[in-house]
């Protein structure tokens, strides 16, 4: 769509025959922040889905290419990463210049043992630690090797495994660049060795990758071809392919849902549900699918719908009455992986600060801050709910308020 984002919401406020200030009461909004949008001030993507739901429109029609405004501290990030850059973009010149590394059982154990304590470290929010760790495992999984014709079978799914993993890391720090070079090319290799699910748990990543860059048409679609694709026969399939279908209907779920398109959101939610009943417990395996898998991750991401369309009050009376507000039934049931129950805790977390309860929402930022202290710094959503409780508190702030708005770096 020609123009940009002020552009359009501008042409289709017009085409609905609306001021400004209607379109703010039919949004929810202020009319400073609509007028805002149409200056080509910035603006978070749910404001965006707040707009598009009241133009009855995708949020998709509200973005245009623009030239985009320079990343702050680029610098400092190149420089951190110019090791897990190095490995993953070394120079290509006329002559291969890379060394050949001969593979062998006790090589590849140890690789296979790394990328496994790696995926830990991601998940213990030890960012530092996996930074440090990449850059080696990338290289031990390179190309060119030698790789005898009985370890090649081997070989293979442990180097994909090191490229999703750096995937996962590259998206979670927002270097999608870098991220989609490593999940294509595992991908492809995938692909290649006619191996379905491995490939489908690059393509999960690869549609969450699509969901961080707001490329909500494109994620749903790619992740219904494969949803389909890889569509199991519920009663005889393993919890592994359940899990990586159940991922792949969640970002379905979670594209439209961003996209203003919630009857197939509903609906792909609906089947992530009847495939984490299916397993019947939250199932963890990373060399099989992307993350945790099951009756909680699904219970969580239904409140993250609601949360995104922002009914709050649903998101806490949901919590309320799932098996999310028992500790019997998380312990029966298994936690969900660190990064997608706090994930969930920042949902109920926005819903308190959105209703005015400072206290709690403040709570549960401590708790994720406590567990999570590196997780939660890359977090927009933790300094959109940090500065709801700078805007909204009629009181002087605590001075645990003002000492979590200096860790996010969320001003007042």
């Amino acid at each position: 769509m020609a123009g940009n984002l002020g552009d359009n919401v501008r042409k289709y406020r017009r085409v609905a025959g609306w001021s400004q200030e209607q379109l703010a009461e039919a949004a929810g909004l202020a009319t400073s922040t609509v007028a805002k949008v149409e200056r080509g001030g910035d603006v978070k993507i749910a404001t965006l889905h707040l707009l598009a739901r009241a133009l009855d429109v995708t949020t998709s029609a509200l973005f245009a290419a623009s030239v985009p405004k320079p990343v702050r501290n680029e610098e400092g990030t190149r420089v951190h990463l110019i090791e897990l850059r190095q490995a993953i973009t070394p120079p290509i010149g006329l002559f291969n210049s890379t060394p050949t590394t001969e593979i062998t059982t006790e090589i590849l154990t140890g690789t296979r043992r790394r990328i496994e304590e790696a995926h830990a470290s991601y998940h213990g929010d030890r960012y530092h630690s996996i930074a440090l760790e990449l850059p080696s495992i990338l290289r031990s999984v390179q190309h060119p090797l030698e790789v005898s014709d009985d370890l090649q079978a081997e070989f293979i799914p442990v180097r994909i495994s090191g490229l999703y993993l750096a995937g996962k890391y590259l998206t979670q720090v927002r270097q999608y660049d870098l991220a989609y070079h490593v999940l294509s090319e595992g991908i492809r290799e995938a692909r290649a060795l006619d191996q379905r699910l491995l490939a489908a748990t690059g393509v999960v990543g690869m549609c969450w990758l699509l969901l961080r860059q707001g490329r909500f048409d494109e994620c749903e679609r790619l992740a219904s071809v494969t949803a389909d694709a890889i569509e199991p026969q519920i009663s005889k399939a393993t919890p592994e392919h359940l899990a990586v279908w159940g991922e792949l209907l969640q970002r379905i779920a979670s594209a439209a849902v961003r996209n203003n398109k919630p009857d197939v959101a509903r609906d792909a939610r609906r089947l992530a549900v009847t495939a984490a009943s299916a397993i019947d417990a939250e199932h963890t395996d990373y060399r099989t699918h992307w993350a945790s898998f099951g009756p909680l991750t699904a219970a969580m991401k239904t409140v993250e719908d609601l949360s995104i369309i922002g009914d709050h009050r649903s998101v806490l009376r949901r919590v309320e009455d799932s098996p999310l507000g028992s500790i019997k039934a998380i312990r029966r049931l298994g936690k969900p992986t660190p990064n997608n129950w706090n994930r969930h805790r920042l949902d109920v977390a926005h819903a308190h600060a959105a209703l005015g309860d400072h206290r709690e929402a403040m709570d549960e930022l401590i708790g994720i801050r406590r567990e999570s202290p590196e997780w939660v710094k890359h977090q927009g959503m933790a300094r959109d709910v940090m500065g709801d409780i700078l805007h909204g508190r009629k009181r002087t702030l605590t001075s645990d308020m003002r000492e979590m708005a200096s860790y996010l770096h969320v001003t007042g």
